[in-house]
This record gives structure tokens, C-alpha cells and sequence, in this order.
């Protein structure tokens, strides 16, 4: 596969590498059934590019013949009572915001399409979902007659569907063509001045500056802060309208509308926005720390292991095989449980071992748990007392 030198979000050549991973599992929740099948699960590398021109950064070696997205791709989150507050919060926001009563929206990337149903269900209104992994048995009576699901990648094809609101949730990060992408949208909405647009990617910012390579894995492979993505937007003739930061400020929103056809006056930079020298400066850091940042965890991971404190990993998803194919671990965790029943009793791509429910830590009674995601530990805490457990919290 070749290098990509030229930068998918602004066009200019010359893409600094500054992170690089060997032997990755090219997907992190594709849901496998057996051993064998994990352990022999595909891998290629990661190889983190930026551009000082806008501030994007990308794997520069990324092969889109691995995208493999289905009905066995399972990234749900709605088994969570803190996450899904906070899907509840924005669906209300965006209704109240937007007017979205009796409205179409359309959603590219919509998962198991929660949040759409949620929008659909708090506001009367009538939803698209496009997605290749959506199912749409497992969306619930009666919203599920409010949906239209589209099992299939969003292309110029469905340019037709162009609702009051298009949002896109958790998707422009597996896209690496992302101009053309946005550029595909902005065709499809043509002239109608009225439709707004909502993204909601990982904050690369935060996964920068805080060294946080769980959320640097395969299927990402394209990383926006709030100006590299707020350029973007404008490049492709959409006007920014708000940005903000959420969710423990680990996702970045961006919001905007068709810039004005007769040229007109736009909005100015938001105030979360980055330049592109404040990003290079996030990038320069982390490529000189994080060597040390993977040594430190090794070693306490090492540590627990050597005093019979085998950890237990609490959330099997992405966060959970970057951590451990990116520092070589496997036998030093006891269990890896997850609280989504539509994984319990598979095996995680490259890793070899299999996901178990947290019930099944009655019996273990660990010691220690890693959390995969700092904004869960109350609500992991809570879990694990209610089956009177008391282990030591180590959140990522």
C-alpha cells in the first residue's frame, strides 16, 4: 500500500510522521467467534501523519481494503446508564436547538442507530439511517416504523436523503477521504439554506495531549481537532455554527450550515479552535513522550501481575485492543468483561481471548480493574460494589 503524502482534508503535500505501531488488528469490533479466528485476524500498521497546513492528522499507510464494516461490527454503548444520559442530553438539545418536531433527520453512520431513534422518539419525527452495521430488528417498537434503514456505505447514490438535520456521529474518523466526503454532503444538500449539519468525532486534541494512544487504533484513521475540523467544514462550503467539547471533553461536536450562496458574509473562528502551529506543537510533544508514557504502563501492568494481581480489563472495544496490541500485552490480564450482552462470548480481533460478562467476576473477586474509559469508573464502581466487590479503580 502506498504512502499517502498528500493530506485528504486540505490537499497539501508533505504529511510529517511523527507515531508509528507494527501489527495492529485492522478492525477492533468486528466480533469473532473462536480462538483460532481471532489469533489469526489481519494486521497492518499504523503510521500517524501531519499536516502543518491544517492541522490533520492521518495514518499515512492506511489500507481502505480492510473496511469490512457489518452486521458483525458491534460498537454499541447504549448499555450504558452514563452514556446514555448524555446521548439523551444532546438528542434534547438538538431537538430544542433545531425545532426538530416533526422533522427529517438523516444519519450517516448510524450505528445500531440509538441515537437516531432516540431524536425520532423525542421529537415525532421521521429518521434516516445509513450504515452498513445497523440492524434494524435491534432498533425498538415502535420507533422502528419511524426509520428508514440504508445497510450500506453513504455515497453519492443516497445524495437524495437530505433531511432538516443530517448528523454524523463517530464516523468521519474511519473515513480517510474526508473533503471528498464532506464535499459528497455539501453536493447533496445543494440549496437548501435550511439544513444543518452535526458531527461528533473523538477530540484529537485530547488524544494528543494526553498521550492517549487507546484511542489510536486501525479503524481511526483520521484525527480532527476543533480548527483542523472547523477548516474543513469551511473548505467545503459549509458555514461553522458552534464547537464545542463534550462527554468529558472527549468528543469534539461541530455544527454548521451552507455557507451563503452569494457569498456573504460567514461566521469567524470559534473560540475551541486550534491553528495548525498549536496542533504541531501537541504532535511534537507526544512523539516525545509517549515511548516513555508506553514503558510506564508496561511496568505497572508488570507490577500487578508479578504481585498476583493479575488486572482485569473493563471494556472490550477499541480502547481495549489498542491498549493491549500497542504495549504487547495478554497474559498479564486475568479477564477482559464488557457490559454489552452482543459480545459476551466472543473473542477480540488479534488478541485470543474471549469477552466475559461483569457477573462473572463474582467468582474471580479481582483485585484490580483497568477501566477503559476514565468518564465509566463511578458507574463501574457502583456495578462491582452492588455484587459486593471492592478492587482497586485504574482508569485510562
Amino acid at each position: 500500500m502506498p504512502v499517502q503524502d498528500t493530506c485528504p482534508s486540505c490537499g497539501h503535500r508533505g504529511l510529517a510522521v511523527f507515531y508509528e505501531v507494527s501489527g495492529i488488528p485492522v478492525h477492533s469490533c468486528l466480533m469473532v467467534g473462536s480462538e483460532r479466528e481471532s489469533l489469526d485476524f489481519p494486521r497492518d500498521d499504523i503510521r500517524l501523519g501531519f499536516c502543518d497546513h491544517c492541522g490533520f492528522v492521518t495514518n499515512v499507510v492506511f489500507d481502505p481494503r480492510y473496511s469490512a464494516y457489518s452486521a458483525r461490527y458491534e460498537d454499541q454503548q447504549s448499555f450504558s446508564a452514563t452514556f446514555n444520559q448524555f446521548a439523551r442530553n444532546l438528542a434534547e438539545d438538538l431537538i430544542e436547538r433545531y425545532s426538530l418536531r416533526g422533522k427529517r433527520v438523516v444519519e450517516i453512520g448510524c450505528g445500531k442507530a440509538d441515537f437516531l431513534a432516540l431524536v425520532c422518539e423525542l421529537g415525532g419525527n421521521e429518521g434516516v439511517g445509513i450504515d452498513p452495521t445497523c440492524v434494524k430488528e435491534r432498533i425498538p417498537d415502535p420507533i422502528r416504523s419511524q426509520i428508514t434503514v440504508i445497510a450500506d456505505y453513504y455515497s453519492e447514490k443516497y445524495s437524495d436523503y437530505v433531511g432538516d438535520l443530517i448528523m454524523c456521529r463517530h464516523t468521519l474518523e474511519h473515513i480517510q477521504p474526508t473533503h471528498d466526503f464532506l464535499d459528497t454532503i455539501r453536493r447533496s444538500v445543494g440549496s437548501r439554506s435550511g439544513t444543518a449539519l452535526v458531527f461528533e468525532i473523538p477530540d484529537a486534541g485530547r488524544v494528543i495531549r494526553d498521550l492517549a494512544f487507546e484511542d489510536i487504533y486501525y479503524e481511526h484513521c483520521s484525527y480532527y481537532a476543533p480548527g483542523s475540523c472547523a477548516r474543513l467544514f469551511r473548505a467545503t462550503g459549509f458555514d461553522v455554527t458552534r464547537v464545542a467539547l463534550e462527554y468529558d471533553e472527549q468528543y469534539l461536536i461541530v455544527e454548521g450550515v451552507p455557507s451563503p450562496a452569494n457569498g456573504g458574509a460567514a461566521r469567524g473562528p470559534q473560540p475551541l479552535e486550534e491553528s495548525p502551529a498549536q496542533m504541531e506543537s501537541l504532535v511534537n510533544a507526544f512523539a516525545s513522550g509517549i515511548a516513555a508514557y508506553h514503558d510506564r504502563w508496561r511496568e505497572r501492568i508488570a507490577t500487578l501481575a508479578d504481585n498476583g494481581r493479575r488486572p482485569v480489563i473493563w471494556g472490550s472495544g477499541s480502547k481495549c485492543v489498542a491498549f493491549l496490541t500497542t504495549l504487547g500485552l495478554n497474559r498479564e490480564i486475568e479477564t477482559i468483561v464488557d457490559i454489552n450482552p452482543h459480545r459476551h462470548g466472543k473473542f477480540i480481533p488479534g488478541i485470543g481471548r474471549s469477552i466475559s460478562s461483569p457477573e462473572s467476576l463474582r467468582e474471580t473477586r479481582p483485585s484490580a480493574v483497568i477501566v477503559m474509559n476514565r468518564i465509566y469508573t463511578d458507574e463501574i464502581g457502583a456495578q462491582l460494589g452492588s455484587m459486593g466487590l471492592d478492587p482497586e479503580l485504574i482508569a485510562l
